[in-house]
């Protein structure tokens, strides 16, 4: 690895800047043209997303882009859109016991509505806090439900797939059990 010391914060705006013009394009391109009624987008053919008919599990990653896309841009209109499809799509998966990015469909949607709130960026508005709060604490209820004992206080959260399976994208969603404890009830 070569290490630039020349490069600064303001060296890589430009750069920054394009990737967000690029992230505004992409998210804008599959919202016009995905048709949700045959699922979530998935993998690529043809360098088309298509649906997995089995998994829904993408519709977090996919909302809370636009989330982050409105944070780093000020654009309303991809809050707007996060706001009707997470509203629209995202319920469902609160409780879902059947999906292994669980956690990560939850922080990237309600967890980054809580977050944008305690920013400042979206208004505290009670109703909508209760909510995101709950569908956390649900999410790492979910996480916590998976618990597998193997005694002597020890064990693991176990996948989606049951007791006999633990892989990374587990350990990777556990921060919703901490956050579904931890959050700021303020």
């Amino acid at each position: 690895m070569k290490i630039d010391d020349s490069l600064t914060p303001a060296r890589l705006l430009p750069a920054i800047e394009r990737m967000w013009a690029l992230s505004a394009h992409k998210i804008s391109a599959l919202d016009a043209s995905f048709d949700r009624a045959r699922g979530a987008p998935v993998h690529t053919v043809a360098g088309r997303y298509q649906p997995k008919g089995w998994t829904d599990w993408t519709q977090g990653f996919e909302y809370g882009s636009a989330l982050l896309q409105f944070d780093a841009t000020g654009e309303r209109h991809f809050l707007d859109t996060a706001l009707t499809l997470i509203r629209d799509d995202m319920p469902q998966h609160i409780t879902h016991f059947g999906v292994h990015d669980h956690g990560f469909n939850q922080v990237s949607t309600y967890g980054n509505l809580l977050r944008l709130v305690a920013e400042g960026k979206l208004p505290a508005e009670p109703g909508c806090l209760d909510y995101y709060r709950l569908a956390i604490r649900c999410s790492g209820a979910v996480q916590a439900y998976r618990w597998t004992a193997l005694g002597a206080g020890e064990g693991f959260i176990h996948s989606f797939n049951g007791a006999h399976s633990l892989f990374i994208d587990t350990l990777r969603t556990l921060r919703v059990l901490l956050l579904g404890t931890t959050w700021d009830k303020s």
